[in-house]
């Protein structure tokens, strides 16, 4: 824009790459079924829910999990709303609905089957700051006999939109 508007004649920056390029090395798809060993060895209905919600909700771990009231679920209708404070600054508020997949069923039912009566959360257990889901994530991958993933959260909601965008067009995606 300085260039165009003759307010210099020359790009200081020109040597900089334009484009931002992340590391294909940290682009890891995550098989349904490794994840399923890795649920089988999860210690309760809500660890077990929070990897579901990851690989097959697509949520962001732990904002968006951790932001999910019990209000937002819609069993009848098979689907539940997810606010997302990442993105709460565009036109929807950040807030969209996610259909209740087969494989994300029986891991809610599970959760709130074991729900105290008035629970407002629907993940009570792991709501503390200082609770590190990571490190926890990737000794349950060891304990499945899996080799842990770069990014252990962000691999497994990327791997569920890829698969949706194989399944739906990208907008409804």
């Amino acid at each position: 824009v300085a260039i165009r508007r003759k307010l210099i004649q020359e790009n200081p920056f020109a040597h900089i790459p334009a484009q931002v390029v992340g590391d294909p090395a940290r682009r890891i798809f995550v098989p349904q079924d490794v994840v399923n060993k890795v649920i089988d060895v999860c210690p309760d209905p809500q660890w077990k829910l929070l990897l579901a919600l990851a690989r097959f909700g697509g949520l962001r771990i732990p904002s968006e999990a951790l932001a999910l009231t019990w209000a937002d679920v819609d069993f009848a209708g098979r689907r539940f709303r997810v606010r997302a404070a990442k993105t709460a600054h565009h036109a929807d508020g950040g807030i969209r609905i996610v259909p209740m997949f087969p494989e994300l069923e029986p891991h809610f039912q599970a959760v709130f089957d074991q729900a105290q009566e008035g629970e407002l959360y629907v993940i009570s257990r792991y709501r503390s700051p200082s609770t590190n889901l990571r490190t926890q994530l990737i000794r349950y991958i060891l304990q499945a006999g899996e080799k842990p993933w770069i990014k252990v959260w962000q691999n497994l909601r990327v791997s569920r939109a890829t698969e949706l965008v194989d399944q739906f067009p990208s907008h409804v995606c």
